[in-house]
């Protein structure tokens, strides 16, 4: 029963993040305001924006120099302008969890970027996504949550 209970909230948060993924994805071609965008959805699509996923797209709106800088400082032969957009959202989103969700575990938000790679992005976003992610990590491994 317990382990039943696990897989029902895990599954329910990662029907979160793939939300999260599409708000913040949709905010990269919209000048609307993010409330904006959640009512539009909330409206058009019945949408349920829970708090996570009003922190996530908040959040990395919020700190986007930050995470973006964190992101190209751990590129590694590349620049953040190369980078798809699907991919360089489902980053955004991880490096915000990393930073500021501090009952996510890193590892977790990374596993969860990965298999949103994996659904969403191109055939090898999810190794170059690990990748990054793991460098990431490794700059913030103070926490010691890896």
């Amino acid at each position: 029963m317990e382990n039943s209970k696990n897989n029902d909230k895990t599954q329910k948060f990662r029907e979160e993040r793939t939300t999260a993924l599409d708000f913040v994805f949709e905010r990269m071609f919209r000048d609307d305001t993010a409330e904006d965008v959640f009512s539009d959805a909330e409206t058009a699509r019945d949408t349920v924006v829970s708090d996570y996923v009003r922190r996530v797209v908040n959040g990395v709106e919020e700190h986007s120099s930050e995470i973006d800088r964190l992101i190209e400082e751990n590129l590694t032969g590349w620049k953040i302008s190369r980078i798809s957009k699907m991919a360089l959202t489902i980053l955004r989103i991880a490096v915000y969890e990393m930073l500021y969700e501090k009952n996510i575990p890193i590892s977790v938000s990374i596993n969860e970027a990965v298999e949103l790679a994996k659904q969403y992005a191109a055939e090898k976003d999810s190794s170059f996504i690990n990748g990054v992610l793991g460098s990431i990590a490794k700059t913030l491994d103070t926490s010691g949550d890896q």
